[in-house]
């Protein structure tokens, strides 16, 4: 019989006792703790275990269960008499900011608030039994969702004081997904008022704490020192290139292997391989996708599991907006090439908008690039990481201006036909019911369209590379179709926005689209990649507003 497998579920304890499919990770325990680091943040992308092993740290020290030293005795931390005695011996303070994800600063900071509360409530035997002076007795009970900056960014620190003298030994404390509100506050617009309360957050829990043992982060990015830990000289940071806890999250090969002998799928391993390995943490090559291997076992369907589990919008944002290098960038990945890039590990946010390396920096922390080899000078050759991830990216720009109902592959067919009344009637249609939720007066109002048009044809990739803004003859066009078959049409695309100075009509725009093309001689590069001239096909593409016209 097949293990059972709890989807979702990031609860050690209740995985252990339900006998549910688990890999062992326990050797994470003893790595950490002989470590000996005063405060450690590791990295990793999302779904990658990192709160089922927190759950599993807490576990293990908290002096509140001494009673579970069953969970562990199966498993590999069981092995050494050290970590017999160390289980359950350390009060913990555990914390997850997983799910603080408001769209401005006042809710954001509530809920911190809130999680702030729950923790002493769940401690508030220490009023019940008097064991706290007066004045920390009104210190506890002021903590509130309503409580002043200064009361919620020494709480965390005066709760591990009260509990350390409690239990007469110092505390562990955990927090998980710590970087959630910092890129949610980033996507909205309230990165400043954040950065400065978790600032001060982090400095008193982190810095200043003589009541901390051992501090443990976790989140997808590593944010600026600068920016948020400008205070922790204690911090050991642990990202995707580092060479500690290389096997600690997700899946290694051999596991992999393992587990789909034990669900009798040892025969589909090459297409699992191809699917979801490709991730590289440290010098460990081979890791695979947790979330994505225990969907596949227990559905035994390959899909892009992973990749559906987040809306990616700071991704998707960065994308849209992304330079013409940036796009073009993308594409080459997307057909299966590398990238070069100079990269800093530390994603400041404040540049986001304005440098390209922190965009391909946030893409391989959140695990949609991997490093395929690294030299010196922090100079990195990246490729998208797997199948899963390049099925999630074909399909962004597509769904960045798609309906559901829409059928989206009718205009490919219209296009294959040389249908260009129906291509006209499609773009209308569609422009009338999309174009009024985004901006087309813009600075850049081509850009806007050059991507819409990229989501329409975005499911012709398997049988066309699609590339744009490339260089041919004079000049560079706007969107490319190269056929794979090389006995079929090829198809050349140039937009223009009307200039109501020099044309009085959406005819007289498409003209120039189309003079352009032949006065530039886009065809050059592929008629030197042996396409015949007579099968390349020319389009422009008129744009005033929600008013699209095509011409050939």
């Amino acid at each position: 019989m097949n293990p059972v497998i709890s989807v979702g579920n990031q609860d050690f304890r209740s995985i252990i006792e339900n006998q549910y499919f688990y890999i062992d990770k326990t050797s994470f325990i003893k790595e950490w703790w002989e470590n000996g680091d005063s405060v450690t943040l590791i990295t990793r992308p999302r779904r990658f275990g990192k709160t089922l092993n927190m759950s599993m740290v807490e576990t293990f020290f908290s002096n509140t269960e001494k009673d579970q030293a069953k969970l562990f005795q199966d498993l590999e931390i069981w092995k050494e008499e050290k970590y017999r005695q160390l289980q359950g011996t350390y009060p913990v303070i555990y914390l997850s900011f997983a799910i603080v994800k408001e769209p401005d600063y006042e809710r954001t900071r509530r809920k911190i608030c809130q999680l702030i509360t729950n923790l002493y409530m769940k401690y508030h035997f220490l009023i019940e039994e008097g064991f706290l002076k007066d004045k920390e007795k009104d210190f506890y009970e002021s903590i509130s969702v309503d409580m002043d900056d200064n009361a919620a960014t020494m709480a965390i620190y005066q709760l591990s004081d009260y509990l350390s003298r409690y239990y007469q030994k110092k505390v562990l404390i955990l927090l998980d997904e710590y970087d959630t509100p910092l890129q949610e506050a980033y996507v909205h617009g309230y990165w400043n008022e954040l950065s400065i309360f978790i600032r001060s957050l982090f400095n008193a829990t982190f810095k200043t704490n003589p009541s901390l043992e051992r501090g443990l982060l976790t989140g997808i990015t590593r944010v600026s020192k600068e920016s948020i830990f400008s205070d922790l000289n204690n911090l050991e940071v642990v990202t995707t290139t580092s060479k500690k806890y290389e096997t600690s999250f997700g899946f290694t090969q051999e596991e992999v292997k393992e587990a789909l002998k034990s669900f009798d799928l040892r025969d589909s391993f090459s297409k699992v391989k191809q699917w979801y390995d490709g991730f590289c943490f440290g010098e460990q090559r081979d890791i695979y996708n947790p979330w994505s291997i225990t969907k596949y076992l227990d559905t035994k369907v390959f899909k892009p599991y992973w990749a559906n589990t987040s809306s990616n919008q700071l991704i998707a944002r960065l994308l849209q907006q992304g330079t013409e290098d940036t796009k073009i960038k993308m594409e080459d990945l997307l057909n299966g090439k590398t990238i070069t890039e100079i990269l800093d590990e530390e994603i400041v946010f404040e540049q986001l908008d304005e440098s390209e390396n922190a965009i391909w920096s946030l893409l391989l922390a959140s695990g949609y690039l991997k490093v395929c080899e690294m030299s010196e000078h922090e100079t990195y050759i990246l490729s998208l990481t797997n199948l899963e991830v390049m099925k999630m990216f074909g399909k962004m720009i597509y769904g960045w201006f798609s309906k559901p109902t829409v059928k989206y592959n009718d205009f490919i067919k219209a296009l294959k036909m040389d249908d260009i009344h129906y291509m006209n009637r499609f773009m209308n249609q569609m422009t009338e019911e999309v174009f009024s939720y985004f901006d087309t007066s813009g600075r850049e109002p081509e850009r806007f369209y050059h991507g819409f048009v990229l989501g329409l044809i975005a499911d012709a990739r398997m049988d066309y590379v699609i590339t744009s803004n490339r260089e041919s003859g004079f000049g560079r066009y706007d969107v490319l179709l190269e056929p794979k078959n090389i006995e079929d049409n090829a198809y050349i695309f140039e937009f223009k926005v009307q200039d109501s100075m020099e044309e009085k009509t959406l005819e007289e725009t498409v003209a120039v689209a189309l003079n352009q093309i032949s006065e530039k001689n886009y065809d050059a590069g592929l008629l030197a990649r042996g396409i015949k001239k007579e099968k390349i096909r020319h389009y422009g593409f008129a744009f005033c507003g929600k008013n699209v016209l095509i011409g050939k």
